[in-house]
């Protein structure tokens, strides 16, 4: 065990130095999802989904920088990511429109104007919709409308039309009249 110990003592000490690096980033990514999350008003599971994200980044990024350090050869490392790459692109292909909801999903965290419980108006030419934002998850919207009925709308859809916030908060006047 000290022979191991002793041959392997920088690999160890750079592998506990990177993992203690990117155990920092992540708290400090994962609270500053949280914190921007609540201030945009998002909710709990939307802000936990996008942790994940990060965490899985993060994980990607330490199986990298430690295979390097373990010895792996940069060109060597190139190959297998690029053949992983391509391999995983060929499949996501056939998912192309599951991965773009996600990727619309992250965006619409960031940066979506509107939050749970307002009621919008989508101008789509073919099926305009008006209705309260019931929840926003990975991959659609769940959209009231006003006869009760439950509408899913794609988050990548979301982004491609034109939207108008007619009410703010409005779930609660919808819930009231129920």
């Amino acid at each position: 065990m000290e022979l191991f110990l002793e041959h392997y003592k920088s690999e160890l000490t750079n592998t506990l130095i990177v993992s203690v690096i990117l155990l920092i980033i992540r708290f400090l990514s994962k609270t500053l999802v949280r914190k921007i999350g609540r201030k945009n008003g998002v909710n709990e599971p939307r802000i936990r989904l996008i942790g994940r994200y990060v965490t899985v980044t993060l994980f990607i990024l330490f199986t990298l920088i430690e295979a390097y350090i373990l010895g792996a050869e940069l060109k060597d490392l190139t190959v297998i990511f690029s053949s992983l790459f391509a391999v995983i692109g060929i499949a996501l292909f056939a998912i192309w429109s599951i991965l773009s909801n996600v990727t619309t999903g992250i965006i619409m965290f960031f940066s979506f104007p509107y939050k749970v419980g307002d009621k919008i108006k989508i101008h789509d030419k073919d099926y305009p919709i008006e209705a309260i934002i019931e929840d926003i998850r990975a991959f659609q919207l769940h959209l009231r409308l006003d006869n009760g009925n439950l509408v899913t709308y794609p988050n990548n859809l979301i982004l491609q039309k034109a939207v108008t916030l007619v009410e703010k908060d409005a779930i609660e006047d919808y819930e009231e009249t129920f």
